[in-house]
């Protein structure tokens, strides 16, 4: 009962926030100054669907079941749903999806090949995320670019806590507010499949109970399928920096996918991975600098700067002489020490 509940209450709040956003004008339905409702009311997406508005009633709030679909083509068509909303609104819809995702989820395994073909990136910060956003697996880069998941424990190794409750990532995501709303987003559409999964709701409980932003972008019920994009961040010791991101999935591995950030090619950017490689390729530190000894004008790769591999390592302050024997004070820098 709660598996059911839980689905009948995604797909009535799911479309009620759907009317919302679609405006009178775009439906071409005439507003008159009495209208109290943002959006569009249930009569007049029931009317724009070809529906019964007692039917579509019904249908939002979950009480019409085995809906066809041309039912739901036609729902989709009446509140201007993209290609990724569609889907969400099927997997909502069709009652096979509560015993499709009544099996818990199981965190996954990542293959020997998986690995190889992390370190085979051993230039370009890779990781492999799976159900949840849990991360499975990322290679030296992606500890020394964002954060060192491999050092929390098992159950914080989530990209989504990260996003939301550790300071850090305000932090080093130069773009917070998108870079977090995407990650709200696509938990949405993970829920429209598992939508009883157990951890998934404990993570959302979390979430909203911590982060004011997560409350309202999760009430928002918006979708997306963060396939690419680009990023910006503030590294602590390249400054800013501006990658391209793609998500590639395996075939044979449902549930798990390559998260890859590369740079534009003689970008700054791609300039600063550069150094970033270079450093983490001849000496992996176990402990880092004390930032005061990294110069202020080393902070950031400029356009035009063209920095040999030495000068680089000494700009950073990562030199053996130039490094101390105790932790980092600073969090950010702690999870940045890369382990071997």
């Amino acid at each position: 009962m709660i598996c059911v509940r839980a689905l009948t209450a995604e797909r009535r709040t799911t479309r009620k926030a759907r009317r919302a956003r679609v405006t009178p004008e775009k439906a071409g339905v005439m507003a008159g100054a009495s209208r109290r409702v943002p959006g569009l009311r249930r009569e007049e997406v029931a009317i724009s669907a070809g529906l019964s508005v007692d039917y579509y009633i019904r249908l939002e709030r979950g009480r019409a079941a085995n809906a066809s679909e041309a039912v739901l083509e036609a729902v989709a068509r009446a509140l201007w749903l993209d290609d990724v909303e569609r889907a969400h609104l099927f997997n909502l819809a069709r009652p096979q999806s509560v015993a499709r995702v009544s099996r818990p989820a199981v965190p996954g395994r990542v293959r020997p090949g998986v690995y190889a073909l992390l370190e085979v990136l051993r230039d370009t910060p890779a990781m492999i995320l799976g159900d949840r956003l849990d991360v499975l697996a990322l290679n030296r880069m992606a500890r020394a670019m964002f954060v060192d998941f491999d050092a929390m424990p098992a159950r914080e190794r989530n990209l989504a806590r990260f996003i939301f409750l550790d300071p850090a990532a305000r932090e080093l995501f130069a773009d917070w507010g998108n870079a977090a709303r995407m990650i709200v987003t696509g938990l949405h559409l993970y829920a429209g499949r598992h939508p009883n999964d157990p951890q998934l709701a404990e993570l959302i409980h979390q979430l909203s109970v911590t982060d004011r932003d997560f409350r309202g972008w999760w009430a928002a019920h918006d979708v997306e399928d963060f396939a690419h994009g680009t990023r910006h961040y503030r590294h602590p010791l390249l400054g800013e920096v501006t990658l391209d991101y793609e998500n590639l999935t395996f075939p044979c591995d449902p549930g798990q996918w390559l998260f890859v950030s590369t740079a534009q090619p003689g970008s700054p950017s791609s300039e600063a991975l550069r150094i970033l490689a270079g450093w983490i390729g001849d000496w992996t530190p176990r402990h880092m600098p004390v930032r005061q000894a990294v110069p202020d004008s080393c902070l950031t790769v400029s356009s035009k700067s063209t920095m040999e591999r030495g000068d680089a390592k000494t700009c950073l302050g990562l030199e053996r002489a130039r490094t101390v024997s105790m932790p980092a004070p600073s969090s950010t820098f702690r999870r940045l020490a890369c382990h071997g």
